[in-house]
């Protein structure tokens, strides 16, 4: 990915020196990483929203709202991914690492590839 912007679900602070969250839609925190030519130009925080009443769509659309073209996480489930392909937002893989930063490089760097649909947790939708 060489231009966009990737969200991380972050662990209290977040940043690029945070750890990721386990489970995406009840991180407290997105670390959002713009990239630019393959280069990472700023680093902001986002906070999660509360999702009882909108469901794991909550996060999908705070980060469409956000301007964000990448999600790179250790698992989610079946209806949050497709919540994030419809408003165009992929969703990459890696379950192997807690720190954001050589997660992000490896995204930048091609290393991730998209989660596919075999990858996707029961989450608490019965799924």
């Amino acid at each position: 990915m060489k231009n966009g912007r990737i969200a991380i679900p972050s662990n209290g602070e977040g940043g690029l020196k945070g750890t990721r969250a386990g489970h995406f839609g009840h991180c407290d925190v997105f670390t959002l990483v713009d990239v630019m030519d393959g280069q990472i130009k700023e680093i902001t925080v986002l906070a999660n929203k509360e999702h009882a009443q909108g469901g794991c769509m909550v996060p999908v659309n705070l980060l469409a709202e956000n301007r964000v073209n990448a999600l790179v996480v250790g698992g989610i489930g079946m209806r949050p991914l497709m919540g994030f392909r419809q408003v165009g937002i992929d969703v990459f893989h890696d379950d192997q690492r807690t720190e954001i930063e050589p997660v992000v490089m490896d995204l930048i760097q091609g290393k991730l590839s998209q989660i596919q649909n075999d990858q996707v947790c029961g989450g608490g939708g019965g799924q």
